[in-house]
């Protein structure tokens, strides 16, 4: 069970990153890659993998980056 745990926190972060990079440098699927991101996130809260608040916080810094880089 805990590896499992580890295992989908590690592709949680990663879609994380994902989402965050493709928004610092642009990229023309930002808009399809922060979708994906966001939805991983509430997966990860559904399943109990995080806290709803923490997936809130995370989810909320992902769309101030994406609203500055569209200014």
């Amino acid at each position: 069970k805990g590896v499992v745990n580890k295992a989908a926190k590690s592709e949680l972060r990663t879609e994380i990153k994902k989402g965050k990079l493709a928004v610092e440098s642009g990229a023309a699927d930002m808009e399809a890659t922060v979708k994906s991101t966001i939805k991983a996130i509430d997966q990860a809260s559904s399943k109990g993998l995080i806290a709803k608040n923490t997936a809130a916080r995370r989810k909320s810094s992902l769309m101030k980056k994406v609203n500055a880089a569209a200014k």
